[in-house]
């Protein structure tokens, strides 16, 4: 049995063994990774073999780290990372080459069914009826979207927010507050099986699922970074940040949104955060803080959102796709019945 991991911002991770009576035999892992002294990767494989087949990837990276002395210098890769390439090798875990994605950019929709497609596309998913998802969205009105968890009232001037013709959602995931205007974000939700992030921590799965994405903001010109727990940045400053929801079902929803032309004054003017924010950092400049990719790209936000699907497409097994009537449907019932509705909306008041 053969797997492999490549670690976000480092190096591959390959394994490869055989299962004889319920526990690993045989394993032999390799890499283009760096490690010192050599001898270290006898003692990786030894601490592997005997292991139970069953064990998860933080068992097996326990017992690689119980065999290797306090000298052992692990540069591109991890006892975790041997751990989920083990698990891989076991057909316990899945990478992005064992799927075919379905890639949706569609036609401006209300911004709050956006929030409920987020919802029902990981049941699609779930249920494989669709496979694993990339989805750009696209919004024909003003909107603030609050995490799972916030608070509104802490969150969102609620006068200003009317004076502004806005309104607010909740959606299902956690994190922070997204000020949208139509054409001031660029946000993509991922929907993926669990097994595409088996074996990684929460904040391993976050630079895990953003990895791609750093590569299509290299392509306009962009050198961007992971900076944990959920925040994207460049030189200068953040970019965007992301947020998860994993569903009982298995299915993990990851989404995205990037700052690309925010007018910053109404941003603060709306949300509450904001200004703690800025306060607390010491930052004058609110355009300096929202740091918009036109700044940095020179390039409309039509052209970076082709370039990021271009990468995407490139980079991984693809097809086009668009929303089944059924699915907005769905979603439409949703937004009607749940995230336009005060008791969902203000469940955190």
């Amino acid at each position: 049995m053969h797997g492999e991991y490549k670690v976000p911002g480092g190096k591959l991770v390959a394994v490869d063994l055989e299962v004889k009576d319920g526990r690993l035999a045989g394993v032999r892992v390799s890499g283009d990774f760096f490690l010192e002294p050599d001898s270290a990767l006898e003692d990786i494989d030894a601490a592997l073999d005997g292991m139970p087949e069953t064990a998860t990837a933080a068992q097996l990276a326990q017992a690689i780290g119980g065999a290797l002395h306090d000298g052992v210098a692990m540069v591109g890769f991890s006892p975790e990372a041997v751990g989920i390439a083990v698990r891989r090798a076991l057909g316990r875990a899945t990478g992005w080459g064992d799927h075919t994605f379905d890639v949706i950019h569609g036609e401006p929709v209300h911004p709050a069914l956006n929030v409920a497609l987020d919802e029902v596309i990981p049941g699609e998913v779930a249920a494989g009826r669709r496979g694993p998802t990339m989805r750009i969205w696209e919004w024909n009105a003003p909107l603030v979207v609050i995490g799972s968890f916030q608070s509104v009232r802490n969150e969102v001037d609620l006068e200003a927010l009317q004076r502004h013709g806005m309104s607010v959602v909740r959606r299902i995931s956690g994190g922070g507050a997204m000020f949208m205007e139509p054409g001031n974000c660029i946000t993509y939700s991922l929907v993926v099986p669990g097994s595409l992030v088996e074996g990684l921590s929460f904040e391993q799965s976050y630079a895990f699922l953003d990895d791609w994405v750093l590569g299509a903001l290299a392509d306009v010109g962009v050198r961007a970074r992971y900076v944990p727990l959920n925040d994207i940045a460049s030189d200068a400053g953040k970019i965007g940040g992301a947020a998860q929801k994993r569903f009982a079902s298995g299915v993990v929803l990851h989404h995205v949104t990037m700052s690309y032309d925010i007018d910053a004054d109404k941003m603060l003017d709306v949300l509450r955060i904001g200004r703690e924010k800025m306060s607390d950092k010491g930052v004058k400049s609110a355009n300096k803080r929202v740091d918009p990719m036109r700044s940095q790209t020179g390039m409309s936000r039509e052209a970076i959102i082709e370039a990021f699907l271009a990468h995407f497409r490139g980079r991984y097994r693809t097809q086009l796709s668009d929303y089944r009537p059924e699915e907005i449907a769905r979603a439409e019932e949703l937004m009607e019945t749940k995230f336009l509705s005060d008791g969902w909306t203000y469940r955190v008041p």
